[in-house]
């Protein structure tokens, strides 16, 4: 007879080896391509933005959490992955104390107000951003690119119907945001975390979807649209944060129409040459009533 002994405990009984700090480094992993492309591009700029978002992020992180007598958790990653996809959204010719002060409100006012990880209904990276556009929106819209001032693609199109070169855009020798530049570098992180399986395909699926068809409906060039701006960054890193998005299939699918559909909209008409950092921020409010209405129903449960 077996005399090991049995361990009654409950649910969940099946554990996996997972858990938030591994889930974390990974995406920051996964974001090296980005960063060594913007690297590239921009040189020791690029390294000093990202260097000033990471810390300052992880700095925001400890003092509230200490102020709160909270066990800190910064080892975890979570603020280093927020830090990084701020650096990532920011132009190139930003001061760097306006980098801290994006990533301090990133951490506080996207994140810890509302209890810190897991419990903020907006992705923090585009909090901080939002609030940089708000507060200096000269020094968030001047660009450079090999030493000189220029225009995004987006902007050219927008104000003066110019096309900027596909291979361009896909490649990432253009101006704008430091994450904007290669969309190929994107790709590959991203791949990466579909390989972990740490992020969903259907919110990209569904946001780039959307982009593509509508702005082939509408007479654009899709590819066009896909690639330049910050679409593929914002898709495929925060579209897609697990905290602020749809748990639901369905769900999900209508989170990624939604902000492409918000996308389409303020690029083709509205006043502002980009709109995925609005479409995704405005979805996130959404997601409490998209999670209500697509939750599948129980066995044997009455609607």
């Amino acid at each position: 007879m077996n005399n090991e002994q049995l361990i009654v405990t409950s649910s969940p009984h099946v554990r996996a080896t997972d858990s938030v700090s591994k889930i974390m480094w990974t995406v920051v992993i996964s974001l090296l391509p980005a960063v060594l492309a913007a690297v590239y591009y921009f040189s020791f700029r690029a390294v000093a933005i990202i260097l000033v978002s990471v810390l300052g992020a992880v700095a925001t992180e400890y003092i509230f959490q200490n102020v709160r007598g909270k066990e800190v958790t910064i080892a975890d990653g979570s603020a280093v992955v927020t830090g990084v996809l701020l650096a990532l959204t920011l132009p190139p010719t930003i001061p760097l104390w306006t980098v801290l002060v994006g990533s301090a409100v990133a951490i506080g006012l996207g994140k810890q107000v509302f209890g810190g990880l897991g419990h903020n209904p907006f992705n923090p990276a585009l909090v901080g951003r939002a609030f940089l556009m708000a507060a200096y929106p000269v020094l968030m819209t001047t660009w450079q690119l090999d030493g000189q001032t220029t225009a995004t693609p987006l902007n050219l199109f927008k104000m003066q119907g110019i096309m900027t070169d596909v291979w361009q855009l896909f490649v990432g020798h253009i101006g704008g945001s430091l994450g904007e530049t290669s969309a190929f570098a994107l790709l590959i992180g991203f791949a990466y975390l579909l390989y972990k399986g740490y992020v969903n395909w259907r919110i990209p699926a569904g946001m780039i979807g959307t982009v593509f068809l509508l702005t082939l409906v509408f007479g654009q060039n899709p590819i066009f649209h896909l690639f330049a701006g910050s679409l593929m960054l914002g898709a495929l890193y925060m579209a897609t944060d697990m905290v602020s998005s749809p748990v639901t299939k369905s769900g999900r699918w209508l989170f990624g129409f939604g902000a492409g559909l918000i996308v389409v909209v303020i690029r083709l008409w509205g006043g502002y040459p980009e709109g995925v950092m609005y479409g995704i921020l405005l979805m996130n409010t959404a997601v409490p009533l998209i999670n209500r209405y697509t939750r599948p129903r129980s066995l044997g449960e009455v609607k």
